[in-house]
């Protein structure tokens, strides 16, 4: 391993490299909870895209189709589909639900 000093390419000292390896280890142990943060990120777009249409219907006493119900109910429960098993990789493919 290298860094670039002054323009030369310097060899990384041993201390160097432990610490470099160390933090790519922190790095990767955080894959899976970077990967669950984002679904919820998502998720949250996805219901507040659609938060007007339950607004509206609150406010003027109409009502919502049970499968637009479902629809966000699944968004909702979507974080808890997520296992101490799963991957970070696992977590980046589970499928959204759609409309």
């Amino acid at each position: 391993m290298h860094k670039i000093i002054n323009g030369q390419q310097v060899p990384l000292s041993a201390e160097e490299i432990a610490q470099r390896q160390q933090d790519e280890q922190a790095w990767n142990a955080g894959a899976k909870d970077r990967a669950v943060a984002e679904l919820r990120s998502k998720r949250d777009r996805l219901l507040a895209k659609d938060d007007w249409r339950v607004i509206k219907a609150k406010e003027t006493g109409g009502t919502l189709s049970a499968g637009f119900k479902a629809y966000r109910q699944a968004l909702r429960d979507l974080p808890s589909t997520v296992t101490d098993e799963m991957s970070a990789e696992d977590v980046a493919n589970i499928q959204f639900p759609t409309e």
